[in-house]
């Protein structure tokens, strides 16, 4: 019996010093084209990605070991992790400091791990917009410079590599079992979850949803 009880999100990481920066905060990123560089590796420069002369080749990082955060990136792409191309770097800091120090990498985090709990973007990275509605442009609500707006953009549905968080239970939960779960779907659970910051925590009326489904 699943049991929903976290979301998370996973988001696309540059070095603050990469040339064509200017190009991609403009014109953000399609999905044909993260599949381009990620998928089919046709995509090779970072001329391709924003139309510009900037001469440049693209270093793209992917995680090496199994994990949500690239199995999330690769859902988005409608493929699996094992299909993502790239170098393989271990876990979310590994693979978010080879983005910050390479002026030409590219690579993608969990949410926690590209915001600090202070509310900004990591020092020495920035996050790439996507391109959702196609229209060639970054729009204002495709940008997230704060913690903030992005918990806001996860919650409401608008950004689209997000992934659901779940306990699973053999039967419907019990006894202790019924009550840990009830406890960290409660407003002191969701307490816990906000301050160590390493997930989002559910809405109220998503809690009480997930609740009813163990009653």
């Amino acid at each position: 019996v699943p049991v929903y009880i976290l979301h998370d999100a996973v988001f696309p990481v540059v070095s603050n010093k990469n040339p064509a920066l200017a190009g991609l905060l403009k014109k953000g990123v399609k999905k044909q084209t993260w599949i381009s560089i990620y998928i089919t590796g046709l995509v090779t420069a970072w001329d391709e990605v924003i139309g510009q002369n900037i001469n440049k080749n693209l270093h793209v990082y992917t995680r090496s070991d199994s994990c949500g955060a690239a199995q999330s990136w690769a859902a988005y792409l409608g493929k699996k992790q094992e299909d993502l191309k790239g170098v393989g770097i271990y876990a979310d800091p590994g693979i978010l400091e080879a983005a910050k120090r390479d002026p030409v990498g590219l690579g993608y985090s969990n949410f926690s791990y590209v915001f600090t709990l202070q509310g900004s973007v990591v020092e020495g990275a920035r996050l790439v917009p996507i391109d959702s509605n196609e229209n060639g442009i970054v729009d204002s609500d495709e940008v997230y410079e704060t913690r903030e707006t992005a918990i806001k953009a996860i919650r409401a549905g608008r950004y689209p590599a997000t992934r659901r968080n779940y306990f699973f239970v053999k039967g419907k939960p019990k006894g202790l079992v019924k009550e840990f779960i009830e406890f960290v779907l409660s407003e002191e659970g969701t307490r816990i979850v906000d301050e160590a910051g390493t997930s989002l925590s559910l809405t109220r009326e998503q809690r009480e949803k997930a609740l009813e489904s163990i009653r």
